[in-house]
């Protein structure tokens, strides 16, 4: 029980779990933040999963990106800034040999994710060795360690003898044209032991099952913009004979015309991929990839489903939270304070807001805001307006009319809400950091000296409270 014994090392060292560590462990996931780990936070931890049995999925991702504001005023902030302690390259060794037991003597670890790590020769020679002697490993992602073409060679002297292995994912990792021509090397490699176990079953009077063999399904090579046409065509030569991989991304991988060509030509024998993804490639035509991805959509149509295409990165969320946006405007000093006018104004980004249905009733806007219809003249409680004699005694302050509020506001689509406060207050209230402060000259107008009360006059979105 991985969750049991990482309690017990934490114990020992008079430590806590960590709640980023633990949170998905009773799931059977391992899921967390690196860069959130101390030096002496590890030691449990790595201790833990080297002996693990029992979890299926390990998911290990750092977001610290230190050269992202070297320039400028941000320079200060990232030399203060405390750096991780997974950039150690003491930390990452071990966790690789840790990797390398866990894949070793683990039955139910199936998924192995790495994310923005940096991995240096001998950490992926010892994850190597793991790979080597994993039996139930199924997906693999180094997605965003920069590894570069060598660290993809050691790499793949593990992923070419594994058995159980079927995807790679291996996304902006900075590789170039031989990198990708190493991972053809590799389908060609796996294509030869196939055909010999096909032809040993052909012997024995049995049909071969193709999805039943060993090799890998799906590799994924998005953003290394740097394969180009050279590593495509190498990737379209192993294509042209390989008759087990389903789907191959290219996504921001600097492909011309000339590579997409290559990969449609290969397309012509191959009738096994159904993804072939080149979206995101500027320089290839729309005609070209127009036909290459009809001609995998032909061979995914008698396919199953399994392998999907991956969702463009750039697709924005079409909902998002609304944001409150204040704008105060300070009118002038009265005799009893201030007085200030707060308008909230709610915006909601992504799609546009649309008024609301109305269902005979009012507009109302919860309890908290909820103001009484205001009183006709002649009846026991109703105040007037202020009028031009109490704008005589005061040292100034403007007179806003509603009216011309409601007209100013009016072209927003946006429920405004209008406040103003009371002159006993002493002290404007603070605004957002989006909210704009503008102040206005004070004029020839004063206060009458009578008492104010709530009173609420609705126009429409516009709401203004006295």
């Amino acid at each position: 029980d991985f969750f049991s014994h990482y309690e017990y090392l934490c114990a020992l060292q008079d430590s806590v779990p960590l709640p980023s560590v633990r949170a998905c462990l009773r799931e059977g996931v391992l899921d967390f933040n690196a860069d959130r780990l101390r030096l002496v936070d590890w030691a449990p931890l790595l201790s833990t999963l080297k002996i693990n049995k029992d979890l299926p999925l390990v998911s290990i991702k750092s977001f610290f990106q230190p050269w992202l504001g070297e320039t400028g005023s941000d320079r200060s902030k990232v030399c203060r800034s405390r750096v991780p302690a997974i950039r150690n390259k003491d930390v990452t060794f071990q966790l690789c040999k840790a990797l390398k037991c866990c894949l070793s003597i683990s039955s139910a670890l199936k998924n192995l994710e790495l994310n923005g790590l940096v991995l240096r020769e001998r950490d992926l020679t010892a994850l190597t060795k793991g790979l080597n002697k994993s039996t139930s490993l199924v997906h693999l992602s180094l997605a965003n360690c920069p590894i570069g073409d060598g660290g993809l060679e050691i790499i793949c002297q593990g992923i070419k003898n594994s058995i159980t292995l079927k995807t790679v994912n291996f996304t902006g990792c900075n590789l170039t044209w031989q990198g990708a021509d190493h991972m053809a090397k590799i389908l060609k490699y796996q294509t030869m032991r196939r055909h010999e176990e096909i032809w040993a079953e052909s012997l024995r009077y049995r049909r071969p099952d193709l999805d039943c063999m060993a090799g890998l399904r799906r590799i994924t090579l998005n953003c290394n913009t740097l394969i180009g046409d050279l590593g495509t065509s190498a990737f379209a030569d192993s294509l042209s004979e390989d008759l087990w991989l389903r789907a191959l991304d290219l996504q921001q991988c600097g492909l011309t015309n000339e590579g997409a060509k290559a990969l449609l030509k290969a397309l012509e024998t191959n009738r096994t991929l159904v993804v072939l993804d080149i979206r995101k490639n500027p320089l290839v035509d729309h005609s070209v990839m127009k036909a290459v991805i009809k001609k995998v959509l032909q061979n995914g149509r008698s396919a199953k489903s399994e392998y999907q295409w991956i969702t463009s990165p750039s697709v924005k969320e079409p909902f998002k939270t609304a944001r409150q946006k204040k704008r105060t405007i300070i009118l002038g000093n009265g005799r009893k304070g201030k007085a200030t006018i707060r308008i909230v104004i709610w915006r909601h980004r992504g799609l546009a807001t649309k008024k609301p249905v109305s269902n005979g009733r009012k507009h109302s806007l919860g309890k908290e805001c909820y103001a009484p219809e205001p009183l006709p003249p002649g009846v026991s409680g109703f105040l007037p307006w202020r009028t031009a004699e109490r704008a005589k005694r005061s040292r100034g302050f403007p007179l806003i009319k509603t009216r011309d509020v409601y007209n100013h506001l009016q072209q927003s689509d946006f429920p405004v809400t209008v406040t103003v406060e009371s002159p006993s207050s002493s002290e404007i209230e603070e605004v957002d950091d989006s909210s704009e402060s503008v102040q206005e000259q004070p004029e020839k107008t004063s206060l009458k000296q009578e008492a104010l009360e709530v009173q609420s006059y609705h126009f429409k979105d516009l709401e203004i409270i006295f």
